[in-house]
């Protein structure tokens, strides 16, 4: 588990190290923790499918009827996580389009590329 903690770490430290230092109000404190959630929902959705994929394997795999019950609850619990992530993604960005909330909107940088 330290181990995932610090690959998530170094997943959002780019996000930190590009962040400003001066804090205006609370809209640039929003604005920067959506930048981090923007950043990360994409792995979040990615691990969900993993998982889905990995619960999927067990069931096809599992040889005894209590495997086959724990693989079925992964498989579940990858599909239900994935319905929440998206459908969640989907209303945010429906109320974000209505409401027009995207004024100022802030972007990651984008990531350095080799020269051609």
């Amino acid at each position: 588990m330290k181990k995932f903690g610090i690959v998530a770490l170094s997943f959002a430290l780019p996000a930190v190290a590009s962040a400003q230092s001066s804090i205006g109000n609370v809209w640039d404190i929003f604005s920067f923790v959506k930048r981090i959630l923007d950043t990360a929902l994409p792995l979040l959705i990615a691990a969900a499918v993993v998982w889905f994929v990995y619960g999927l394997f067990q069931l096809f795999l599992a040889a005894d009827d209590e495997k086959k019950e724990k693989a079925k609850n992964t498989v579940i619990w990858g599909v239900i996580a994935l319905f929440v992530m998206v459908s969640v993604w989907g209303l945010v960005n429906i109320l974000v389009g209505t409401f027009n909330l995207n004024n100022n909107a802030q972007r990651l940088p984008d990531l350095p590329q080799v020269p051609r």
